[in-house]
């Protein structure tokens, strides 16, 4: 059974920063396909973050935190960060770690864990 679990999450003023972490349970980072997060704020669909391709370090972000977030992952935990640096209000939001499975696709997700920047 695949678990994807987020943590890190919290409230934090504008500018700070915070790193999420997603801890993989019957999933192996190293040799899935691919892995990412999403946000979803409050009234807003489910927006894409950034993926990092794991068997090659290729990362992509969305252009909004561009600069901002970097996702890195680390085998030995088999776990996956977001760290977050010059955070703003509209980085509010829950955070979803996602994985894909063998065709390619986001097949699994997280619970989500929430942040909140305060202006």
């Amino acid at each position: 059974q695949v678990q994807l679990l987020e943590s890190g999450g919290g409230s934090v003023q504008a500018g700070g920063s915070l790193r999420l972490s997603c801890a993989a349970s019957g999933y192996t980072v190293s040799s899935s396909r691919c892995m990412g997060w999403f946000r979803q704020a409050p009234g807003k669909e489910r927006e894409w973050v950034t993926t990092i391709l794991p068997g090659s370090g290729t990362t992509a972000y969305n252009d909004s935190v561009k600069g901002r977030f970097t996702i890195s992952q680390d085998n030995a935990k088999n776990t996956v960060y977001l760290q977050m640096n010059s955070l703003r209000s509209e980085d509010t939001a829950n955070y979803y770690c996602a994985g894909c499975g063998a065709g390619g696709t986001w097949r699994y997700w997280g619970q989500g864990t929430q942040v909140t920047v305060s202006s």
